[in-house]
């Protein structure tokens, strides 16, 4: 099984949606942020639970490098250089908006992205 940690600036956003996609199709998932937020957007939280997906108790979480050491694959969004780059791990980089600020309609839009992107991922 594909262990896959998901990145973002604030881990309120656009990491949470992944991580939480990606738990669903039931892959070994953990995320984080370079600058953790103290709450997830309010809109992350309502896009994800119109498709059945319950985030309201998850908090943003601190990238720490034994992250980066437990995944296989590590999926940076917008977080430049803040992410250690160790050998033997495979990296992408989605260029996608960061959720703050965004409507909800907005939100739902990256989520459709976000979750095609997560569904081809490997398990």
């Amino acid at each position: 099984m594909t262990r896959v940690l998901f990145v973002c600036v604030e881990n309120a956003g656009r990491s949470q949606i992944a991580q939480a996609l990606y738990e669903r199709r039931g892959g070994e998932v953990r995320s984080a942020g370079s600058k953790p937020a103290v709450e997830l957007h309010e809109a992350v939280v309502e896009a994800l639970g119109e498709v059945g997906i319950d985030v309201s108790g998850r908090t943003p979480k601190a990238l720490d490098r034994e992250d980066v050491e437990w995944a296989d694959l590590v999926v940076t969004m917008g977080c430049g250089d803040a992410c250690p780059v160790l050998p033997g791990k495979e990296y992408l980089e989605w260029n996608l908006p960061d959720a703050a600020g965004l409507c909800l309609e907005e939100v739902r839009e990256l989520r459709a992205v976000i979750e095609d992107r997560v569904s081809s991922l490997p398990i």
